[in-house]
């Protein structure tokens, strides 16, 4: 079996890292035969005082875009170390964390789930009290099925172990933190998630979320991102995020903000029908042009959010102005119509 890019790629920016960034091997997991590291690379200050950012990608395996794209914007800060004195500045007072392959055997083997059938994102000990879609909410049936979750009362996959590991050292112990999870296969437009994916209530922390999608309409101008709550698609069990975001509510007094991106690849396969006929066609633009457009397009996206994060005392809400942000948060994405 052919190594897929995405790994050796991730081998070369560990390799150049050495001596610039804090490198780990979180967990490993094993497919075919094969042993597979789960690595997180990690930059800039660790004092819980300044923000932090994470970037995750390869949750499914099969979204292999995800991974391109936080391996891509991995790749720019690497090398943009060498000469780029704004960004030094910017880890003076900023943590920035990378796990570009949460899910690197279900990327070798090219499945959504990881190597034992188990699709990470419905893998949480969270139940939605909805009665939900027998497949797509999550299932416990079979790991032969699409979104197996696991057995029941069984500790979570390595791999989500791993993630939640890193989220928490890395991400929960700052007084400010953000994260974005790159996915692709919903859709003909990249839509900014943020959470619950188990209950359509609003979470606590809805009017920073409205905060920053004023920044991002401001600043990030001509982006086509459509931010919105998960549970506008679908609601489903297990969701990993949820999860995190409960535990981070454990610490009242932090802010937590979970981003999740999905690219729309709907549109690639509009404007290339003949990706329908591959698997992995589906979920990841086939055209190289196409990719590097992709590639493009979010790298400017992560840069933004990043920059967003570093700067996050200048737009959170005050507590004056908290329930006017709250108000204007349920306007936008609880009261009215939906596109």
């Amino acid at each position: 079996m052919t190594e897929p890019t995405q790994l050796a790629e991730l081998a070369r920016l560990v390799e150049a890292a050495a001596g610039r960034a804090e490198v780990s091997v979180v967990c490993q997991v094993q497919a075919a035969a094969q042993t597979f590291d789960v690595v997180s690379i990690a930059l800039g200050n660790p004092s819980p005082e300044v923000p932090a950012i994470g970037f995750f990608g390869g949750v499914h395996g099969l979204e292999r875009i995800g991974a391109d794209v936080v391996l891509a914007y991995l790749r720019s800060v690497l090398q943009r170390l060498a000469w780029d004195g704004l960004l030094k500045l910017q880890l003076e007072r900023l943590r920035m964390v990378f796990m570009p392959i949460v899910n690197p055997g279900g990327l070798w083997l090219g499945t959504r789930a990881n190597p034992r059938g188990v699709d990470l994102m419905r893998n949480a000990p969270v139940d939605s009290p909805h009665a939900l879609p027998t497949l797509l909410g999550g299932q416990r049936i079979s790991a032969r099925l699409p979104w197996y979750r696991g057995e029941a009362g069984a500790p979570m996959e390595r791999e989500s172990q791993a993630l939640c590991r890193v989220v928490e050292q890395e991400l929960l112990s700052h007084h400010f933190s953000l994260s974005i999870d790159c996915h692709s296969g919903f859709g003909q437009r990249d839509r900014l998630w943020f959470p619950y994916a188990h209950t359509a209530l609003p979470i606590a922390h809805l009017a920073e979320l409205q905060a920053f999608a004023q920044v991002l309409d401001d600043g990030h101008l001509y982006h086509r991102y459509l931010m919105e709550p998960q549970s506008h698609q679908y609601l489903a069990h297990g969701d990993l995020w949820d999860h995190l975001y409960g535990q981070a509510r454990r610490q009242p007094e932090r802010v937590f903000l979970p981003l999740t991106l999905e690219m729309g690849s709907w549109l690639w396969v509009r404007k290339n029908p003949r990706q329908f006929l591959s698997r992995h066609g589906l979920f990841n633009p086939g055209v190289p042009h196409r990719h590097e457009r992709v590639l493009r397009q979010h790298l400017a996206g992560l840069d933004f959010i990043a920059r967003a994060a570093y700067s996050h005392a200048a737009w959170l809400p005050s507590a004056a102005s908290r329930a006017r942000h709250h108000e204007q948060a349920l306007d936008r994405w609880y009261r009215k119509p939906r596109p």
